[in-house]
């Protein structure tokens, strides 16, 4: 039998239920969870700001232990490493089919039969789908990777999905050695994203939130210089700090119309913006047509991404990512039966990481 933490919609309590894991289908895999962590996306879904399947377990930010191996199911991660029962492991937030029109091009991210890990209804099929339980079923086709002794489990956790969302926003900026980047937004996400760019050989980096306690950090993962959100001139100095000619790279994480709007003012003529962070609503944002043709502006969406990136954050946080301060991203561990606790005090510190320990 495994626990569950059942989420029924916003503004009510959890639901700690038992579970009886079914038997394991063709390609299936049966993983014990150590550890998941609170993501903001979980918080959007927790507060309703986005649309939630009920009743659902929540949590995608995931790290495990191989407990069964299903039929046919390979002895191999996604890099090809052997992996056997007891190895830890994480996996991609979402699972594609393989033959939709989006995967044959290379989208699994966005396939028309996408399964995704913490956002799925609960159904007798499929019981134990997120990471706020004793136990996870991963479905066939799930990317997965065994991860390197040497990475502590809460810190891989954040691989999934903020250090492989990072990772995929800066590869669809294009290479990043000897650029000048921008982010909007220094929350986790944020972090990751000063501390990749930095690795990879930006020249300069600038980082834009409305918390000073996160605008401080984001220097101790690399960014340059920071600056606060709320000032009245930030485009203006922005553009001065940029030499009056704007950013190369702009990565738009905050997920807020006037952080937008921010990120198409700084980015340099022939520059690339990167839109990651608007994954619940937000208000409408008017766009001159006119300007991004004369000043040839490259704007691009990332959501999901693609299990690629997650096979890129691991090797970073179990590389380059040691002359950061990763662990400081974690400021409290509850256990699997406090999760309403745990949740009031990730929806208090949005910037952080919470971690819900489920051994």
């Amino acid at each position: 039998m495994s626990r569950a933490i059942l989420f029924h919609g916003p503004q009510r309590p959890f639901e700690l239920a038992t579970v009886e894991p079914p038997p394991l289908g063709p390609g299936e895999l049966l993983v014990r969870i150590l550890a998941c962590t609170i993501c903001r996306s979980d918080l959007h879904t927790h507060a309703g700001r986005r649309h939630g399947h009920t009743p659902a377990i929540l949590g995608h930010e995931i790290v495990g232990r191989i407990e069964a191996f299903g039929p046919d199911a390979p002895p191999t991660d996604l890099a090809g490493t052997p992996a056997s029962v007891g190895d830890r492991i994480t996996w991609s937030i979402v699972v594609g089919c393989g033959h939709c029109y989006f995967c044959e091009r290379d989208l699994p991210q966005k396939c028309v039969e996408l399964y995704k890990y913490g956002h799925e209804a609960v159904t007798g099929n499929r019981p134990l789908g997120g990471g706020l339980a004793d136990h996870i079923i991963l479905v066939r086709n799930t990317a997965w990777l065994r991860l390197p002794k040497n990475l502590p489990t809460p810190i891989a956790a954040l691989a999934n999905c903020a250090g492989a969302t990072a990772a995929s926003a800066l590869r669809a900026a294009g290479p990043i050695t000897g650029q000048r980047v921008l982010i909007l937004g220094a929350g986790v996400l944020g972090a990751f994203a000063c501390a990749i760019a930095s690795a990879a050989g930006a020249s300069w980096i600038a980082a834009v939130d409305p918390q000073a306690a996160c605008r401080e950090r984001a220097i101790a993962f690399g960014a340059n210089a920071t600056f606060d959100a709320t000032r009245s001139d930030l485009v203006d100095a922005l553009r001065t700090a940029a030499d009056g000619i704007g950013f190369d790279v702009v990565l738009e994480l905050a997920g807020v119309t006037p952080s937008v709007a921010t990120a198409l003012a700084a980015v340099r003529t022939g520059g690339t913006a990167i839109l990651v962070g608007s994954v619940a609503h937000c208000d409408s944002l008017p766009i001159d047509p006119e300007q991004i043709v004369r000043r040839m502006i490259t704007l691009r969406g990332v959501h999901n991404y693609h299990p690629r990136d997650l096979q890129e954050a691991v090797a970073f946080l179990a590389g380059p990512a040691a002359a950061f301060p990763f662990a400081s991203l974690l400021i409290a561990d509850y256990n699997l039966s406090d999760a309403d606790a745990a949740f009031e005090q990730a929806h208090a510190y949005p910037g952080a990481r919470i971690c819900v320990h489920c051994e």
